[in-house]
């Protein structure tokens, strides 16, 4: 079983680049181990105002920090062909060897429609990402051996090729998925899981199919990576914190799926429809810190080793100092 890990989780929808090197700087200071940074070509609401290459930012994070590195997630297939995807992860981790990690997911419109063409239902993008990290794994074993490979699949041709900066290991491919068909999946075909805050139960039935399609892939579920991405409005008032999800992260407070929805604008127009309670069971917003520790605690006690953090607000400099002092020393598994 592996030790409990808790970073930082650097939103680049809300904080420019350098912002947001600056914060995770700070972040490893008072005792968060590393960062995941999502792959967003747009912000959620056009409030958060933000959304710089992630590439380009964990570059910068990796020049200041120690710690680990993941874009968590970032959806191969759509602007970026599979094997673009791959020479980007190698190359970060040829970089910072032992300290990166590849998160892939299945796409928003939000993003990946930016490029206009046919946008897939649930099913087939659920497909594309699985035959998408296929061709990465291919990539990654066939280049660390110094070998050409191709790829012709149902959705994606690679001609012959190989990845000639190449470390010596390849980083861990990490998938994102809060459903039990692509749990299974991600437990056979990936190294690792990814999730955000659910109730446990929903939580513990993704775990369950995780590690059946970890043991058939004769792998060893309890020594794979489970990482979660948690989203919680904290600030020194609960009057702050609540203004601080409706007014930056309203997103947070809709209980529909969002992956087909494809602007900014008609996430704000939304966003107008958002109340206090719809943030119930999924946010948990207070000044109260050690209710925050009691709520992080009961999802490493369900099984996470790496916990990511992001508060919600804009009152990042406070958050990192208060949780690296009164929350993250006390969590542990």
């Amino acid at each position: 079983m592996a030790d409990l890990t808790v970073g930082y989780a650097a939103m680049l929808e809300q904080f420019g680049p350098q912002e947001v090197v600056g914060y995770q700087v700070l972040a490893e200071q008072h005792g968060f181990s590393g960062c995941m940074a999502a792959d967003h070509f747009q912000p959620w609401v056009p409030a958060q105002g933000q959304a710089a290459f992630v590439w380009n930012v964990l570059t910068a994070v990796g020049e200041r920090t120690r710690g680990d590195l993941g874009p968590g997630v970032t959806c191969p297939g759509y602007r970026f062909h599979p094997v673009m995807v791959a020479q980007a992860a190698a190359t970060l981790e040829a970089m910072y060897p032992g300290r990166t990690w590849l998160g892939i997911g299945s796409g928003e419109a939000l993003n990946e429609h930016v490029v206009a063409g046919y946008w897939p239902e649930a099913p087939e993008r659920s497909l594309r990402m699985f035959e998408a990290i296929e061709l990465i794994r291919k990539l990654f074993h066939a280049s660390a051996v110094g070998q050409d490979v191709r790829h012709h699949g149902r959705f994606f041709t690679m001609e012959t090729a190989r990845l000639w900066t190449m470390p010596q290991v390849p980083p861990p491919v990490l998938v994102a998925t809060a459903g039990p068909v692509n749990a299974r999946k991600t437990g056979q075909f990936a190294d690792g899981i990814i999730t955000v805050g659910a109730p446990l139960e929903k939580i513990g039935g993704l775990f369950d199919k995780f590690a059946e399609g970890a043991r058939a892939a004769d792998k060893d579920p309890d020594s794979m990576p489970k990482v979660l991405q948690l989203h919680l409005s904290w600030a020194a008032t609960d009057e702050e914190a609540l203004d601080n999800a409706i007014q930056e992260w309203p997103n947070g407070g809709m209980r529909f799926p969002k992956a087909d929805i494809r602007t900014p604008h008609e996430f704000a127009q939304m966003a107008e429809l958002v109340r206090p309670e719809d943030f119930e069971g999924r946010m948990l917003i207070t000044s109260d810190t050690d209710a925050h520790r009691a709520y992080i605690q009961r999802f490493v006690d369900v099984g996470f080793d790496r916990v990511y953090l992001h508060n919600v607000g804009r009152n990042q400099k406070e958050f990192i100092e208060v949780f690296g002092r009164d929350v993250i020393p006390k969590l542990h598994r």
